[in-house]
C-alpha cells in the first residue's frame, strides 16, 4: 500500500527536479515473472529506474539498512519495507541462499524481481563482473530477464551521499528479454557451474551493449575492498565474498 501511494508523489517531485527518462519499457510483460538485471552506478538507480516502470519492482536490500534502532533508521527501514525493498543478510554462506530465496519468492508470486548483477555499486563507472545470482534465479523459475541500463547515474552522484545532481540526466534504457532457459539447453552436458556462469555473462554483455560501459573482469566488492582504509595493524576491513 505504501509503495502505490508514495511512488506517484515521489516521482512527481523527482520528474521536476530531476527529469529521468526511460526507453524500452515495452519489453517488460504486462503480467508474470520478470527479473530486471540492472548495472548500479549509484543509491538513486533505486528509485530511479522501478519509480519510472508501471509495475511494482521488488529489490533486495541490504540487511543493515534495517538494523539501527535510531529513529531515523527506523522511520528509513519502515519506509523502505513499504516500497518493497527486502533485507537480505550478504554476509555469505546460509545468508546467500537466504537471499535466493528471497528473490524465488518474488518470482513464484508472478512479480518483478530488481536485482544489480555487479552486487555493488560501481566504484569508478565501470561494469563489473557478474555475481550468478541472477542466472539462478531465471534458471529455476523460467522468468526472462530484462538487461537494463543506467546512464548518467555515475556522473551526477560523483561525491553526494544522497541527492544526485541535475545534470547529467539519469536514464534508464531496457533491451529485449534473455531467456535463460536457451542459452542452458545451448550447454546440454556442461556443469551447472559453467551454465550460470555462461548466463550470467550474457546478461552483463547485453547490459554493457546497451550502456557502453567500459567492462572489468574483477568483482566489483573485490575493488571496493582494495581501495577500503586498512585496519589497524594492517588487516583490510572485508566485504561479503561474490556469488558465483
Amino acid at each position: 500500500m505504501l509503495y502505490e501511494l508514495a511512488k506517484p508523489v515521489v516521482m512527481g517531485v523527482v520528474g521536476v527536479l530531476w527529469n529521468p527518462t526511460i526507453t524500452g519499457v515495452e519489453h517488460i510483460p504486462e503480467h508474470g515473472a520478470v527479473i530486471l538485471a540492472s548495472n548500479h552506478l549509484a543509491y538513486s538507480d533505486t528509485v530511479f529506474l522501478p519509480g519510472q516502470v508501471r509495475r511494482t519492482v521488488h529489490f533486495l536490500g541490504k540487511s543493515d539498512i534495517f538494523a539501527g534502532r535510531s529513529p531515523l533508521n527506523k522511520v528509513v527501514a519502515r519506509v523502505m519495507r513499504g516500497l518493497e525493498v527486502m533485507p537480505v543478510d550478504r554476509a555469505g554462506g546460509d545468508a546467500a541462499g537466504s537471499a535466493i530465496e528471497a528473490g524465488l519468492s518474488v518470482l513464484r508470486a508472478q512479480r518483478v524481481l530488481g536485482i544489480y548483477p555487479e552486487g555493488t555499486r560501481s566504484p569508478d563507472g565501470r561494469l563489473y563482473r557478474g555475481k550468478t545470482g541472477v542466472a539462478r534465479f531465471a534458471l529455476a523459475t523460467g522468468a526472462p530477464i530484462i538487461p537494463v541500463a543506467m546512464l548518467g547515474a555515475f556522473e551526477a552522484q560523483r561525491g553526494r551521499r544522497i541527492f544526485p545532481r541535475r545534470t547529467p540526466r539519469v536514464r534508464a534504457v531496457l533491451g529485449q528479454p534473455l531467456d535463460a532457459a536457451e542459452i542452458a539447453r545451448s550447454l546440454q552436458g556442461a556443469e551447472e557451474a559453467q551454465i550460470l556462469r555462461t548466463v550470467t555473462d550474457a546478461v552483463m554483455d547485453r547490459i554493457q551493449e546497451l550502456s557502453g560501459q567500459e567492462r572489468s573482469e574483477e568483482y566489483a566488492a573485490d575493488v571496493k575492498r582494495r581501495l577500503l582504509p586498512r585496519k589497524r595493524g594492517g588487516a583490510p576491513d572485508r566485504e561479503p565474498g561474490p556469488t558465483g
